[in-house]
């Protein structure tokens, strides 16, 4: 299929754009290298007594089990729960492999964390012909090579791919065409928009925001009004446009988590156990993201809403759970005994290290600059 698409400015032409999404790709590695949890509910990370799950099979999330949550609560959900301790040396391996396949047909991969990527195949780099020829290719290529499956989403933009990906899940292929994308958006839950949490779903459901529809209605001063910085993202999200462009040498600031308690913690050791969770799920996060730093913050925010953040950095990078582990710790230590209770504890990393290149970007931007044929 041939469409004839214009850029809407000479600065943001159409592009080609695969986001492929590895399925369930921890525990999908565990089940693979594990005969015996092949049909298994199973949780990689934490234990059946403590922890943070940091991937759950397919037959996991059936019972509601997901990525951060307890280890407690994952088992209240689904008793016959198994537990595999994460081996991410071996993801890691796994995730190489998976990125040698998608340089095989692009030079412009951005890499989100281990288990996924945006490719931009506007440059046909193996003459496939399509970008949806392409994406099946790669998904073939990532099953021969891995014994693994992945899902992959096609369209002209990031914001789109992305939603795209996530519609035949697992094993599956969805194609968001330019012509399709803005009618797929008007009909598409506010919730499902990339960055929008359930806060700021619910937040838009009290204005009566449900549906991509109903965010395109509103002003850019409407939108600005009640959500900020956010407000230009939403007004051309939905609409269907996102003229980000796919960077190999994106730069992620920072990896982190943080936890806000319905109770306020004031007892050492609940501090102490609350942040060893948080070191748990923090870190599984840093290691799906493959990134390290030198840098660790330690936030806390108060019964009274007052916050607070302790950062310590380090000549080297942190590279492994331990060391990341005892430096927040240390900084926690510092604020005890807490004359108020803790409503907030979050640990972050930062002073990230990634790759970069860029003259593959700025060669293939020019060349879809002078392109008038967009073809599916």
């Amino acid at each position: 299929m041939v469409i004839h698409v214009m850029s809407d400015t000479g600065d943001n032409p159409v592009r080609k754009i695969i986001h492929v999404d590895m399925d369930a790709f921890f525990a999908s590695v565990e089940q693979r290298d594990n005969p015996a949890l092949r049909g298994q509910p199973v949780a990689v990370g934490g234990s059946a007594k403590r922890g943070v799950v940091a991937a759950a099979s397919y037959e996991a999330r059936a019972y509601g089990v997901r990525s951060a949550m307890p280890s407690v609560t994952a088992v209240r959900r689904c008793p016959a729960l198994v537990f595999a301790p994460p081996r991410f040396e071996v993801y890691r391996a796994v995730s190489q492999q998976i990125r040698q396949i998608f340089a095989r047909y692009s030079d412009l991969v951005e890499p989100l964390s281990l288990d996924e990527a945006y490719l931009d195949v506007t440059q046909d780099k193996q003459q496939v012909g399509s970008a949806v020829g392409t994406a099946q290719l790669i998904r073939s290529a990532i099953r021969q090579e891995t014994n693994l499956t992945a899902s992959a989403g096609v369209s002209y933009n990031k914001f789109l791919a992305k939603i795209a990906s996530d519609q035949n899940k697992p094993d599956g292929i969805f194609v968001i065409r330019p012509d399709e994308g803005a009618d797929f958006v008007a009909a598409l839950p506010v919730r499902r928009f990339y960055g929008v949490g359930p806060k700021t779903a619910q937040r838009m459901g009290g204005l009566g925001i449900e549906l991509g529809a109903d965010l395109r209605e509103k002003s850019m001063d409407f939108l600005v009004e009640h959500f900020g910085k956010s407000a230009n993202y939403l007004y051309h999200a939905a609409r269907g446009v996102d003229h980000r462009q796919v960077k190999p040498d994106r730069i992620r600031k920072s990896v982190g988590r943080e936890q806000t308690y319905s109770e306020d913690l004031s007892v050492d050791a609940e501090l102490y156990a609350a942040l060893d969770r948080i070191i748990d799920s923090t870190w599984a996060r840093i290691e799906k993201n493959g990134v390290v730093g030198r840098t660790v913050t330690l936030k806390v925010k108060f019964a009274d809403f007052r916050q607070i953040t302790r950062s310590q950095s380090c000549d080297d990078f942190v590279r492994d759970k331990v060391h990341f582990g005892a430096l927040g710790r240390q900084m926690l230590a510092q604020l005890l005994p807490v004359a108020d209770g803790v409503r907030l504890l979050g640990l972050t990393l930062s002073g990230l290290a990634e790759a970069q290149s860029q003259r593959a970007l700025e060669e293939t931007t020019q060349m879809i600059r002078e392109q008038q044929v967009f073809e599916f």
